[in-house]
């Protein structure tokens, strides 16, 4: 097997990938359920709630892949990561368990109006702190602004994160997941029209405002993140940028049109680009500029075995996964 730290890396992609359409979607819909508002508040919330209540776990899957993947193959990285960014890495795990409490403690907690209303803000504000911290800490990896020289961190702990670049990243991160919640829940409303009409509405609203923070997050990442500006403004990036830009404006039309169906393809197709787009232009860095997916790598045979485990563990999680959500949806429609 010829370079298995890079099959790897695919894995690891794939992974976040997943990570994103399932658990991104799961936060943008505690985003709309601290938004929600008017007469139909209730039965929004009622639809979020229904639509993520029984996955909502399993999305996390692939979060804990993704760590797997990274302290197994890639230890180097793993450190420099944990160490450079421990603070906004514990402030993301935070925000996970608060939101979790929050959704569970407000379906068995007192219905009374008070308490629902404590927890559905907590859960809200937890599923937007999130993925902002998400984008953050993801942004941050590609500033150059962490510097690891003989295993350890030589610059300090805010550094990197509190970029302007980086914190574009976490808008950009927060305004995706909004739009990837709002397309999925035109279709968990099916036969609720005035819901599925607010859906929709906050779908086209939340694509349209994506382009504004990508631009900036782009031009931005010129002196804030310049491998990313390289590769993003190289020539094999056009292909990719123009596919993107056909997922937009297909899941616009079909959002316009009300054909949900294909605006949830459109938006897993534009989230999916995004995140490759991303990936192809950092590469081969997992930290710029100090930390590479060579220099990184764990001994060859402990690659090897990790690859085999994760071609079995596909086998068997996959298929799993996806009859789960086929039962859920289908349970959810009759």
């Amino acid at each position: 097997m010829k370079h298995p730290e890079l099959i790897v890396a695919v894995f690891l992609l794939l992974a976040l990938i997943f990570y994103t359409v399932t658990g991104g979607a799961d936060f943008g819909g505690g985003m709309w359920d601290l938004l929600a508002t008017g007469r139909r508040a209730n039965k929004q919330r009622r639809a979020i709630a229904k639509a993520i209540g029984p996955i909502w776990e399993a999305n996390h899957v692939w979060l804990i892949l993704v760590v797997v993947i990274l302290f197994t193959a890639f230890p180097r990285a793993f450190a420099g990561m944990m160490t450079a960014l421990y603070i906004p890495i514990t402030m993301l795990l935070i925000g996970v368990i608060f939101r979790g409490c929050a959704f569970i403690f407000r379906k068995y907690d007192s219905r009374a109006e008070e308490v629902q209303n404590r927890w559905s803000t907590i859960f809200g504000a937890a599923s937007c702190f999130t993925p902002w911290v998400q984008g953050v800490t993801l942004g941050a990896l590609a500033t150059g602004h962490i510097r690891i020289e003989n295993g350890s961190v030589t610059n300090g702990f805010f550094v990197a994160w509190l970029t302007p670049f980086a914190l574009v990243c976490g808008l950009f991160a927060l305004e995706l997941c909004a739009f990837l919640a709002a397309t999925y829940l035109t279709i968990d409303t099916a036969g609720q029209s005035e819901v599925q009409d607010d859906f929709r509405l906050r779908a086209l609203l939340s694509e349209i405002a994506l382009v504004p923070i990508a631009l900036v997050a782009f031009f931005s990442s010129k002196t804030g993140a310049p491998e990313i500006y390289r590769g993003l403004a190289s020539r094999w990036a056009a292909l990719l940028v123009g596919a993107t830009i056909c997922c937009v404006a297909g899941a616009l039309l079909s959002l316009w049109w009300r054909r949900f169906q294909i605006a949830r393809l459109a938006a897993i197709g534009q989230t999916t680009l995004i995140l490759l787009g991303w990936s192809l232009a950092q590469y081969p860095y997992l930290i710029v500029p100090d930390v590479t997916i060579a220099n990184a790598a764990a001994p060859a045979i402990t690659l090897r075995l990790l690859v085999l485990a994760l071609v079995l563990g596909a086998v068997l999680l996959l298929p799993s996964l996806f009859f789960l959500f086929y039962i859920v949806k289908r349970s959810a429609s009759t």
